[in-house]
């Protein structure tokens, strides 16, 4: 692993892209790596554009910026990419893009990797709501490599109710399988 991987998420608001961020963050501390998570709120209601930012390392983190050259970028909403120029800012040494949704080609994206998965229709699914959180962290592991399945399982038994956490491993495992295809 590089020394330190930078992960910048957007969504909106509603959609589960902070906690996103704090699950990585968390499944990156049980798999023994410094981690931290944070979020960047503009107005914070249900639907706005959201950004939040994960950094996993072998060592101490001691940055407290935002990400503005992220390895990696999650975007939950891909209506984002067309609207919102910070979703691309920074793209450009990229290791890879992941976009919810279901359209494979991206040519106005110059990035190594665009992975695409249908999180949405992966939590309806399996959790019967469109919280796509956990099923773009599974498909963050399988493209990126950087967590363990049990880790996140560990962070997803944490954060949620049994119940609500059995639907939500279930979402991040088809998404983790969607990507290693």
């Amino acid at each position: 692993m590089i020394s330190m991987i930078q992960v910048r998420l957007h969504g909106r608001g509603g959609q589960g892209t902070v906690t996103a961020a704090e699950l990585i963050a968390v499944a990156a501390f049980y798999d023994g790596k410094y981690s931290q998570a944070f979020p960047n709120f503009g107005v914070e209601r249900r639907g706005a554009p959201v950004m939040a930012f994960a950094r996993i390392s072998d060592h101490t983190i001691r940055l407290r910026e935002q990400i503005y050259e992220p390895d990696y970028i999650i975007v939950q909403d891909p209506s984002l990419v067309k609207v919102e120029p910070t979703v691309l800012a920074g793209i450009n040494n990229s290791l890879g893009i992941l976009i919810n949704t279901e359209i494979k080609e991206w040519p106005q994206i110059k990035c190594k990797k665009i992975v695409t998965v249908p999180a949405t229709k992966i939590a309806m699914e399996k959790i019967g709501k469109p919280f796509i959180n956990t099923a773009v962290i599974g498909a963050f592991a399988g493209m990126s490599g950087l967590l363990s399945i049990d880790s996140i399982k560990r962070a997803i038994t944490e954060r949620f109710p049994e119940k609500v956490a059995v639907a939500n491993i279930a979402a991040m495992e088809e998404a983790f399988n969607f990507t290693k295809k």
